[in-house]
Formats: C-alpha cells, sequence, structure tokens
C-alpha cells in the first residue's frame, strides 16, 4: 500500500485491524487512525500446528466479523486499511507468510503484516515516543517463546518449537511438571507437595493417578493441562517446595532467552527495554519476577526491564499504527482505551 496521510486514514476508519491470536484466546481490535478503540471481540484460541491453516482462519474470520458489526459498515469495503495478526504458533518466516496469504484471501484489508505474538508483547511494551522501536520481548503463556530486535533493525528468534528446540516452561510445561511431581508424591517416588491435594481438587477427581488414566484415555486434554500451571505458582507462592523449584527454574528460562537475545546483538551494555508478557509472567508471582530481574541485571545492568500492562492485541494495534505512521500522540488514546476501567 502507498504512503497514505493520516486525515485521509482516519476519514477511512477503521485504520487497523488488530489481531492476537493466542493458544488459549483470540483477540481483536479495530482502531482509528488517530488511536480511537473502535471495537473489540474475542474468541477461541488457535493452535495451525493442530488444526491447519485453514481453521484458523474460521476462527479469525468469525472474530473479525463481530468486532466490524459493532463497527458498523465500512465505506471503503475494507475492514480496516491494514492488518496486523500476531499468532502464536507462526513461528517460522514461511509459516508466517503462509498465515499472511491465507488472511489477504480474506479480504479483511488491503495489505497485510503476520508476525509471531512475541512481537506483540515487545511493542507493548514500548515507548511510543522513541523510535525506532527496539528492545527484546519474551512470552510465557502457553508456551515460551522470545525475540529481539536491535536499533539497526536485526532481528533474532528462537525456533520455540517445544522440547525439540531447547525450549522448556511455559503453561502447558508447567502443567506437565505439576502433574509429574504430584503424581511421584502420591505414588511415593517423590517428596510430598501440595500439588497432589491442588491438582485432585481442581479436577475434581479422587487421585493424581485418575489424572493420569484421564490422559492416557483421552479424556484429558493440553488445555487442561495448560489449566494446572496456576495451580503451581499458587503452591509456589504458599511456600511448597517442590513448586518452588520448578518457577525457580523457569525464572532460568526466561532469563536466559532475554539475555541470549541481548547477548546475539550486542544488546548488555546498552540501556535495553526487555518486555516481559504472558498470562505466567502477568500474574506478577514475586519468586518469579525477583529472580528474572536479579539475572537479567547482573547480566545487562542497564537493561529497562517492564511487565506489560496492557493486552498483547493492544501490542498488536500500536504495530499497526506504526505501519499507517500515526503520531505518537494517537498510540498514547490507544493505550489509554485499554487504560480506562471496562465493565
Amino acid at each position: 500500500m502507498a504512503d497514505t496521510d493520516l486525515p485521509a486514514l482516519t476519514a477511512l476508519r477503521p485504520a487497523v485491524l488488530a489481531i492476537d491470536g493466542g493458544n488459549s484466546k483470540t483477540d481483536v481490535a479495530l482502531v482509528s487512525g488517530d488511536g480511537t478503540l473502535l471495537a473489540s471481540a474475542r474468541g477461541p484460541g488457535i493452535n495451525s500446528h493442530q488444526t491447519g491453516v485453514d481453521q484458523v482462519m474460521l476462527i479469525l474470520d468469525a472474530v473479525v466479523k463481530q468486532a466490524s458489526a459493532q463497527a458498523g459498515p465500512s465505506r471503503s469495503g475494507w475492514v480496516a486499511m491494514h492488518t496486523v495478526a500476531c499468532l502464536a504458533n507462526a513461528d517460522l518466516p514461511e509459516e508466517e507468510a503462509e498465515h499472511a496469504a491465507a488472511i489477504q484471501a480474506l479480504g479483511w484489508t488491503p495489505t497485510v503484516t503476520v508476525v509471531n505474538d512475541t512481537f506483540a508483547i515487545l511493542r507493548a511494551g514500548l515507548a511510543d515516543e522513541v523510535r525506532p522501536h527496539w528492545g527484546v520481548g519474551v512470552v510465557c503463556g502457553a508456551g515460551i517463546n522470545c525475540v529481539g530486535v536491535g536499533p539497526d533493525g536485526r532481528v533474532t528468534r528462537f525456533l520455540a518449537l517445544g522440547t525439540t528446540s531447547g525450549d522448556w516452561g511455559g503453561g502447558y510445561g508447567l502443567g506437565l511438571e505439576a502433574l509429574w511431581h504430584a503424581a511421584r508424591a502420591e505414588d511415593g517416588r517423590g517428596p510430598d507437595t501440595l500439588l497432589t491435594g491442588y491438582l485432585t481438587s481442581h479436577l475434581g477427581v479422587d487421585r493424581v493417578e485418575d489424572v493420569t488414566l484421564g490422559i492416557h484415555k483421552g479424556k484429558i486434554g493440553e488445555d487442561d493441562l495448560t489449566g494446572l500451571a496456576p495451580l503451581l505458582l499458587r503452591a509456589a507462592e504458599a511456600g511448597d517446595d517442590v513448586a518452588r523449584t520448578v518457577v525457580s527454574r523457569l525464572a532460568d528460562e526466561i532469563s536466559v532467552m532475554a539475555i541470549t537475545a541481548m547477548r546475539r546483538l550486542g544488546l548488555t551494555g546498552l540501556a535495553t527495554p526487555v518486555v516481559l508478557g504472558g498470562g505466567v509472567i502477568t500474574a506478577r508471582v514475586p519468586l518469579l519476577i525477583d529472580s528474572v530481574l536479579r539475572q537479567l541485571s547482573e547480566a545487562a545492568p542497564d537493561a529497562k526491564v517492564s511487565i506489560i500492562d496492557v493486552p498483547p492485541v493492544a501490542g498488536a494495534a500500536l504495530l499497526g499504527l506504526d505501519h499507517v505512521k500515526a503520531p505518537p500522540a494517537a498510540e498514547s488514546r490507544l493505550r489509554a482505551a485499554y487504560d480506562a476501567p471496562r465493565s
């Protein structure tokens, strides 16, 4: 799309269609060129690795239609001028390109950008006034991932494909750890832990063994396991030694991802913004956050660490406003919309 001046984009409201597609939920926002949040909608999570891109597009299209119905009919025939879709499981450049082509075919907007959801986390935590936007973003939600962008535009990423690419952590991984330790505590192979009672109570079963059998028989799925992560965090806060050991390991994983990204880009000696997001991190468990802050401070003393205070879809929308060359005031207006109390 050729560059268009802001007044024209504002007249063609909305200017930006922002999508944050995660494993547990999909958020959509329609934003005008002046940063006004015009409409928003939420739908189920997406995972193209499990369901394929076509099924993902069906989910995204339904949520986009919900949001566009709120905003009213478009005079241009498009839902917006530009789509930014930040999608979990779009881990490789070719996967981003495949999703972008599929979204383009749906005809929501003249132009489309698709990136991994870590870019939304990073942009959500960066100052709007400071350009170019650069730093390191780590997301720990259902999974764990990291991206680094240097002041010169260089990008460093991780495969983030799970155990096969050296990853550990995220809600699903924590859920597995919680179950592993609870099972061993129950059968005597491991130390006692609060996790045993937490899991059986949460899932409404008599024994942890019932959970294992439920997984074996296909009655308990990945979402159920991811839902165990908050129990592990709660047990750690309650002082459970087993849970605290797992949370400490997670802090190491979050830290080493951020530090490695900074080292690759030569940023450890700079005042590098390090942005943390995802449900596990935004739970703000002190044991986890304090350890991450300590490790980052030791490796990169000047780094500026923050936890996002707006939802990731706002980061996607900010990337869209960057694309249409909106001024910082527009981006501040968008942030204010998410800061405002919502019923």
